[in-house]
């Protein structure tokens, strides 16, 4: 509380210390009379600048007294230019600006320029947030449709976390789901703003119908719904422009087989611009390094959204992802003596395997409705059915001479989730004082069935798999055949199953003062979770305050603090039969933005202290057949991050990042060792940096041609689950990649090269109840050309 109370008294004395300045306010609006975002607004022969926000509005800060030219622009629209007065101490207050385009040919080139960008000035609509992003209170990093394309990132799974500061994924399970990690814990899955996250999901998404991703750092209590405290990321889908016919195709090959082709389709499909449409095509075929692993996946993403009138439009997307892959445990190796010390291509799966297959449909409905030139309300509800018929893979023993006794079991699920959310958001002024306001309910409920109770052993005692000797097809005890006669519901039963029921309702007021220079956030939340788990029933509710301050030092620099908590009920199975406790957390967290060049390139300090009570994690005593889990007394997750991505220079782009995170056990109920107090939290690296860098030539012979290279550095990381004493630790990790490429008006090809040097890379944990190690590793040196082509 004392920080908070002196960097607010900073933030006053700093700010009211500026004198014989005024303040330029405005709206720009389209010809159609709807508002204008992304609008540049520059003083003409000067640095200074705005850009306008998601309801047109700008704001120049500061500003000398004295007359002005103000010039309006937008990448691929003519200039616009006003005249303007400025006096001491006062703000003038301009007219709209109407530019010629309406709002169809602006989201045009809003598009055109949102590809070209690393760096973006505003969250998307599921974030719900109205705020810039310097301006927003909370570490909040977005990874744009430009990053992913330079870097050939095909799935959330495909490196994509290299791109915020601190993440780390956990590799359970391959490419099935998306695992990531944090501020020492696990980041929940959002999709256009509802939360998804479940045990063994969501399916990972393919980045053909992705337009870019989200990652919040800690509690992210304006989205409603419950989840971990140490943050989110968010999924955020293609949806239509608005502009007439145009697209791409692109067509990828590499390493292992990969070949790959997509298609994106958008046009308007009448001549008003009533009817916007975008579809969405991927077909992939993909081995692997690994023996016998593949991973063939189609997907189908249409979009129609419908503008009912002037200030309602709906819009409908439907999202089918198929895959077929190899058995969902294969990528394990497992040994007795510790890590490593094996072929890269080794595989403990066997050819007579039948492959997994799943199919993913997502079908959702999104209503926005302009109520005036404050007000906007939206609506939406969204149906999630993941249907998986399979099986994994898993080490039954492991003996010194490298020998395995592999069991296959049954690993069919069923996953259903139903979501519904309607909030608003407002943007108005009381006296002298700023409200952007944020109201909402969102309901949920999910719903797994999984079953996982038939198996079977390949090998058997004296008859190993041997790691150092593998040999494959016609295991000693011959395939599995599992009993499908029953339906998924039957088969799981109470023990199998996990279902959960939830209501948030949330309010938010960010409070402006002095021209909005200073915000002051005021939110509560209220959650209501009813779940089932395992069979064991639980219910919780709890109100959650939000307390953030930022303020501006000038119109490139702001700094913040928050208080934020977070609420998730859990269910499992305790020793005794007692009930799991919710987990308590809340995050405070201080630190700076910075936009530079004229917003050009942006970094981000930030420094947090997130606390976590009662947290549920596996009993490490357990034995095979055993669920149990443990209470942890308190987890404590402290660190430092920074961010800074955009373009440096012209045709010079970066993404960069380090953090530095300590998460450990502070107060522990257990005397368990790997539960015990001063024991680390498994899952991420104490040390943790990455950049990627790319080059375009601007002018000449050349121009178009470019090289990228990008790093990823991991120091001190500590394993996937509790450490037991003697346990071996993970060496530090290094990658290294790099690129070239080449644009010429509507064609780029692009060449990436993975793990340049070649090294073995891994992760993984020590299973204390079998007396074994368990790791997976990284492909080995691999290539990918892409062609692509946009019309």
């Amino acid at each position: 509380m004392k920080k908070t109370q002196l960097l607010f008294l900073f933030l006053i004395s700093t700010l009211t210390a500026i004198a014989q300045t005024g303040n330029i306010k405005g709206k720009v609006q389209t010809s159609d009379g709807q508002a204008a975002p992304f609008v540049t607004v520059n003083l003409k022969g000067l640095t200074k600048g705005a850009t306008t926000d998601l309801s047109g509005n700008y704001e120049l800060k500061k500003v000398a007294p004295g007359d002005y030219t103000l010039i309006v622009s937008f990448v691929g629209l003519e200039s616009k230019e006003v005249s303007v007065s400025v006096q001491a101490n006062e703000t003038t207050n301009l007219p709209a600006i109407v530019l010629k385009e309406d709002s169809r040919q602006l989201d045009e080139v809003v598009v055109i320029g949102s590809k070209q960008t690393y760096k973006v000035d505003q969250p998307s609509q599921s974030l719900r947030l109205q705020t810039p992003l310097i301006e927003t209170p909370q570490n909040i990093q977005v990874i744009t449709e430009k990053v992913l394309a330079d870097q050939q990132v095909i799935s959330m799974s495909d490196g994509v976390i290299r791109n915020v500061s601190g993440a780390t994924r956990l590799e359970h399970w391959g490419d099935m789901y998306t695992r990531i990690n944090v501020r020492g814990g696990r980041a929940s899955a959002f999709r256009n703003g509802m939360n998804i996250n479940s045990n063994w999901g969501p399916l990972t998404e393919d980045m053909s119908f992705v337009d870019h991703v989200e990652f919040v750092k800690g509690p992210a209590g304006f989205m409603m719904s419950n989840g971990d405290p140490s943050g989110i990321y968010n999924v955020v889908t293609k949806k239509p422009t608005g502009r007439n016919f145009n697209g791409a195709a692109s067509f990828t090959l590499g390493s292992f087989d990969l070949y790959r082709g997509t298609l994106d389709l958008d046009s308007k499909l009448d001549k008003e611009g009533k009817v916007l449409f975008r579809l969405n095509l991927m077909g992939q075929t993909r081995n692997s390094f690994r023996l016998y692993d593949f991973n063939n996946r189609y997907s189908l993403a249409p979009v129609i959204s419908y503008k009912i009138d002037e200030n309602t439009t709906l819009t409908a997307e439907y999202i089918l992802q198929h895959v077929s892959m190899s058995n969902i445990g294969s990528p394990y190796i497992f040994a007795k003596n510790g890590y490593g010390g094996t072929p890269i291509e080794l595989t403990l799966n066997d050819p007579g395997i039948d492959p997994t297959k799943i199919n993913d449909h997502n079908l959702t409905l999104n209503l926005q409705h302009k109520i005036d030139d404050n007000w906007k309300l939206t609506a939406q509800a969204a149906y999630f059915n993941y249907q998986q018929v399979g099986s994994s893979l898993w080490a039954d023993a492991a003996t010194e001479d490298g020998g395995v006794i592999r069991r296959v079991t049954i690993a069919d699920a069923s996953n259903i989730g139903k979501f519904g959310q309607v909030f608003i958001n407002g943007d108005v002024t009381t006296g002298f004082i700023r409200h952007r306001v944020l109201g909402g309910l969102d309901l949920g409920t999910k719903a797994y069935l999984g079953d996982w109770y038939q198996s079977h052993a390949l090998d058997t005692v004296g008859a190993y798999f041997n790691i150092h000797k593998p040999s494959y097809g016609s295991p000693v005890n011959g395939y599995p055949t599992f009993d499908r006669s029953k339906g998924i519901a039957e088969r799981a039963g109470l023990g199998a199953s996990i279902s959960q029921r939830y209501t948030g309702l949330y309010l938010q007021d960010e409070l402006g003062f002095l021209d909005n220079k200073i915000r002051l956030t005021l939110a509560g939340r209220y959650t209501y979770v009813k779940e089932v788990s395992y069979g064991t029933p639980t219910q919780d509710e709890k109100f959650t305050p939000r307390i953030g301050l930022s303020g501006s030092i000038n119109s490139e620099t702001s700094v913040y603090a928050l208080y934020d908590q977070a609420f998730v009920p859990q269910s499992g199975s305790i020793r005794g039969g007692k009930q799991p406790k919710p987990i308590a957390g809340n995050n405070i967290e201080f630190g700076v933005k910075r936009d530079w060049l004229n917003g050009k390139w942006n970094t981000t300090l930030a420094l947090y202290n997130i606390i976590k009570n009662n947290e549920l994690t596996p009993d490490p005593t357990n034995t095979g057949s055993e669920q149990f889990s443990v209470q942890l007394g308190q987890t404590q997750s402290k660190g430092i991050e920074f961010d800074v991505r955009g373009e440096l220079l012209p045709g010079l782009n970066l993404t960069a990042n380090y953090a530095y995170t300590d998460s450990k056990i502070t107060r522990s109920n257990s005397t368990t060792n790997g539960a015990r107090e001063g024991d680390v939290v498994p899952g991420y690296a104490k040390h943790n940096a990455n950049a990627w860098l790319g080059y375009k030539l601007q002018n000449g012979a050349l121009k178009g041609l470019g090289l990228s290279a990008g790093f990823s550095y991991q120091v001190d990381r500590t394993t996937w689950s509790w450490g037991s004493p003697g346990e071996k630790s993970l060496p530090d990790y290094f990658r290294l990649d790099g690129g070239i490429f080449w644009e010429k008006d509507k064609i780029r090809i692009t060449a990436n090269a993975f793990n340049i040097l070649n090294t073995y890379l891994y992760s993984g944990s020590y299973y204390a109840y079998y007396d074994y190690y368990y790791w997976q590793t990284e492909a080995p040196r691999n290539l990918r050309l892409s062609l692509n082509y946009t019309f």
